[in-house]
């Protein structure tokens, strides 16, 4: 049996526009982690969520301020659900790296990728096709490579429940852009969605007892810019996810470890050999993933196609 190449015939390439934007956005992700580890050692995490995606509202509503007159309901409800779920996503992760260590957190983090197309078939209805299912497969292998052998001693503590709870809010977030992406104005979700993940993340620090720091241009120029990327980043994710399903987007998204690498690599780290294993892993998950198998057709089609 044959695997044959699936391109769309709006394609002019392996990869459609909006595949390659996500792709873009992923290289983003994965080259603010230096500063966002900077910058924890001068904000707690929570304010620095809040400031980070405060600033992401408020340029994105300036920007689109006119568009914002025709808010609708909708939109305002479809927003602030992505928004929860970009916060509990943040908040509980920071919350169980208290007590997990770096690599389980990141193991417990991936199932994300396996429970998107799961969630897409029980609640959206949308089976994925069989290669789709490997190249999940492949990347979550990926993701688990990254995280390190020591990744699978997991527990039942409270901070591994946490983990896998903003597990499952990645997921939700990715499926409700895909659920909502082709019935609301992009640019005026994303602007609900940003404010309600800085709102709530501020909200929160009370409540864990985290306080304000003391003020530093580290972490203002680090929110800052920062803010500006995760304008873009959920603009992108919005607009894209029009075309692209959730369980592809997902592939695309398990990347973001691999460029950490890469520009960690840049800046003096080392990759041990299991972490580059894992990111070909995730890498041949992007490929086979618009890969597909051949329709049954007549022994006659099939001779032709062997030709």
């Amino acid at each position: 049996m044959r695997i044959m190449l699936h391109i769309s015939p709006r394609r002019k390439g392996f990869l459609s526009p909006q595949e390659l934007a996500l792709i873009g956005i992923t290289v983003l992700w994965g080259g603010t982690f230096l500063i966002v580890h900077e910058a924890m050692r001068h904000s707690g995490p929570l304010f620095f969520v809040g400031l980070r995606f405060l600033v992401a509202g408020g340029l994105s509503l300036l920007l689109f301020r006119k568009a914002m007159i025709g808010l609708t309901r909708k939109e305002v409800a479809a927003g602030s659900a992505i928004g929860v779920t970009i916060f509990l996503g943040y908040a509980l992760q920071t919350y169980g790296l208290q007590t997990v260590n770096s690599s389980t957190s990141a193991f417990l983090t991936a199932l994300y990728v396996p429970m998107v197309p799961l969630l897409q078939w029980l609640v959206l209805r949308r089976r994925p096709r069989p290669m789709t299912w490997l190249g999940i497969g492949l990347a979550f292998a990926g993701l688990v490579c990254l995280a390190g052998p020591e990744s699978l001693s997991v527990g039942l503590g409270r901070g591994e429940v946490a983990t896998l709870v903003s597990a499952l809010a990645i997921a939700a977030e990715i499926l409700l852009i895909g659920r909502f992406a082709t019935e609301v104005d992009t640019t005026r979700v994303t602007v609900v969605q940003l404010l309600a993940a800085g709102v709530l993340s501020f909200a929160a620090m009370p409540v864990v007892g985290e306080q304000v720091p003391a003020f530093s241009w580290i972490w203002l120029a680090a929110g800052v810019g920062l803010g500006v990327a995760s304008a873009m980043i959920q603009l992108t994710m919005n607009w894209a996810q029009k075309s692209v399903s959730p369980a592809r987007a997902t592939i695309i998204y398990a990347g973001e470890p691999v460029w950490g690498g890469v520009v960690g690599r840049i800046a003096g780290d080392r990759l041990p050999a299991l972490a580059l294993l894992g990111a070909v892993l995730i890498v041949a998950g992007v490929i086979v993933s618009e890969l597909k198998l051949p329709k049954a057709g007549t022994k006659r089609e099939r001779a032709a196609n062997a030709a």
